[in-house]
């Protein structure tokens, strides 16, 4: 029989008022008229603060809680160290981007008003598809986390989690916009920082002997220099993770939303400082975990160190889990919302019409519903974050090259990203990560090498990462010799 830590009914009950608390404080800070620049983005007044616990709070997902552990156990210390920096590094690049795009763009709301202006409109619905693909499949893996949780705790179907997340949510963020967003945020790093430090005290005062020589004594193989995984997960999860947050549009509001530069640049170093450590943590527990129990299943890696018969401990971990979903789930519904009000027309004119902002909700209460059945799934986590993740990483380099050199041209960015991305997509994993479309279905497995087989996803990742990059030098190449 499963072990249940808490009821059903207990769990049920500490969400409902989790979430109660946020939409309290929804409607205490919401404005009764927004328009649309100020639902988007703010007043454009975010101090260092604000930003940075923002920039953090809606990064720190509680994909945290599953992704990193998980990665740890098969694909070592190189795993961890590149989820980590994969997760820190978009707000090092936008510490160069942010201000540039800013200052051309002064009363931007979105990273697709740049890709409009530099490529046009075929390669901006492009970058619709792959941005409200992403952004959706992030929803979805994130509603799945939490309902995933509460069900390994209290057993509770995981559609009835789902959906109390989801409406909590949609409660307060359709009505506040961004500004609550924000405001919001605050508080949900707060408990996430607080978690996150109690839980490396237990965890590590739990340990007889120092962690990394429990872990170079019972798995040295995941922290050793000449194990491959250590370098190819560390590569993949680097290249997906970094390339896929550029295109995040939270990010890129709250980049609009700084009172000034010199803010914005402090909340991206501060924040990511922030993040890298977080992510490593957790990555890094997962580490722990599997050299305590090698059984343990891998998304639950985490859980298996900190869970224990404690109640506190227990509430603790519902509560903290809930405020990095609801962080990020309002980043998102918030940050979808607005890409469909910035670019409705361009999506599509006879459904948006004119009243785009009240078509835009309805939307996205469709888009929920969608996310609502998929999360009830109970999909792998990180396997979806990777198949969005893919998506992103073939138009990063078209698409942020091309803001310094301007001889691509629109048609020939469109083509680098479509090929980009269908490379990638022959090689990438089914959710067994033994085969894919081209090795092991249309190619026969034995006709590849052990590095193929046992690498898909790495080369998935690079190859629609490095074959943009060479249709593009080869392109310029050209046109200098001309």
């Amino acid at each position: 029989m499963e072990k249940i830590y808490l009821s059903a009914q207990t769990s049920l009950f500490i969400t409902i008022l989790v979430g109660l608390f946020f939409v309290g404080l929804g409607y205490l800070n919401s404005k009764k008229k927004l328009n649309k620049s100020n639902y988007i983005i703010g007043n454009r007044d975010e101090n260092t603060f604000s930003l940075t616990t923002s920039l953090a709070a809606s990064a720190l997902g509680a994909w945290i809680l599953f992704g990193p552990a998980s990665a740890a156990t098969w694909g070592g210390l190189g795993a961890v160290i590149g989820y980590a920096l994969g997760a820190a590094t978009p707000m090092l690049l936008l510490y160069n981007f942010g201000p540039k795009i800013r200052n051309e763009f002064s009363k931007g709301l979105s990273l697709t008003e740049f890709i409009k202006k530099r490529f046009g409109l075929g390669v901006l619905k492009i970058s619709l598809f792959l941005i409200l693909f992403y952004l959706t499949i992030f929803l979805i893996a994130e509603v799945t986390a939490i309902a995933f949780l509460i069900n390994f705790i209290s057993k509770t179907p995981l559609w009835i989690s789902a959906g109390i997340t989801l409406i909590i949510c949609l409660l307060y963020i359709l009505k506040g916009g961004f500004k609550l967003s924000i405001i919001t945020d605050k508080y949900q790093f707060i408990v996430i920082a607080g978690l996150v430090f109690t839980s490396a005290i237990i965890i590590l005062g739990k340990l007889e002997i120092n962690s990394f020589e429990l872990i170079k004594q019972n798995v040295s193989n995941l922290v050793n220099s000449k194990y491959i995984p250590n370098y190819t997960a560390g590569l993949t999860f680097f290249i997906a993770v970094a390339a896929t947050n550029l295109f995040h549009q939270g990010n890129w509001q709250r980049v609009f939303a700084a009172k000034n530069n010199l803010i914005l640049k402090k909340s991206l170093i501060y924040s990511s400082i922030i993040t890298f450590l977080i992510v490593l943590w957790m990555g890094y527990t997962g580490l722990i975990s599997f050299s305590l129990n090698s059984k343990v299943i891998s998304d639950l890696a985490f859980f298996d160190l900190i869970l224990t018969n404690n109640y506190l401990l227990i509430i603790s971990i519902i509560v903290l889990a809930l405020a990095l979903t609801l962080s990020t789930i309002d980043t998102l519904i918030n940050a979808i919302s607005s890409i469909l009000i910035v670019n409705g027309s361009q999506i599509s004119k006879s459904i948006f019409g004119n009243s785009i902002k009240n078509k835009t909700n309805y939307i996205i209460i469709l888009i929920s519903i969608l996310v609502f059945i998929l999360a009830s799934k109970g999909y792998s986590i990180l396997y979806l974050f990777l198949l969005a993740d893919l998506f992103c990483c073939a138009a990063v380099v078209t698409i942020f090259y091309g803001f310094f050199n301007k001889k691509i041209n629109s048609i020939f960015a469109s083509y680098t990203i479509f090929i980009g991305l269908t490379t990638g997509l022959l090689f990438f994993p089914s959710q067994n990560f033994q085969n894919s479309i081209l090795v092991g279905n249309l190619i026969p497995i034995d006709n590849f090498s052990d590095f193929v087989r046992t690498n898909l996803l790495f080369i998935s990742f690079a190859l629609s990462l490095i074959i943009p990059f060479i249709m593009i030098t080869i392109y310029s190449l050209r046109n200098s010799f001309k």
